[in-house]
């Protein structure tokens, strides 16, 4: 067994919960109908990262128990919805444009908002697409729009 596989003292295995590597499995009564659920939640986080079907045991009432296979499954696709998660989060906050000026210069353009509720703001940064060379950096709002227009403005004058 690797090292993270050996079991702790604290680890659980019942047949309806597993907690286990960080993570706890739980099978629960479905809301929506007679069949049964399963949720994993990362131990620390108060929201499960997944809520999913849990196959029915064999007297068709009761669920199928946990089990070590399952559990790993449970883990491993738990894991991808928040890797996703957090993609889409970097996604949403970081943007990048190219473009080439009238001179033929390739400039690109990052924007990175700041998640920050009390005083939103982004900062815009130009660079030399081909050299990496900084043009000009400076705060904009969270909305400002990519567009070669808006950030060639930006670059003659430092105004959004």
């Amino acid at each position: 067994m690797l090292d993270d596989e050996q079991e702790k003292p604290d680890d659980v295995m019942t047949p309806r919960l597993w907690r286990r590597n960080g993570w706890i499995a739980k099978v629960i009564k479905n809301e929506d109908d007679d069949g049964w659920a399963v949720e994993m939640t990362l131990i620390g986080e108060s929201e499960p990262a997944l809520v999913g079907p849990w196959t029915m045991g064999r007297d068709k009432k009761n669920p199928k128990p946990l089990d070590a296979s399952a559990f790993m499954t449970l883990v491993k696709t738990a894991s991808e919805v928040i890797r996703r998660h957090e993609h889409h989060a970097r996604a949403l906050l970081h943007k990048t444009f190219s473009y080439t000026r009238t001179d033929g210069q390739r400039v690109r353009a990052d924007l990175d908002v700041a998640p920050d509720e009390d005083d939103p703001h982004a900062i815009l940064t130009c660079v030399d697409d081909v050299t990496e060379a900084p043009l000009r950096a400076g705060r904009v709002a969270p909305g400002f729009k990519l567009t070669a227009t808006r950030v060639e403005k930006f670059l003659e004058t430092g105004e959004a």
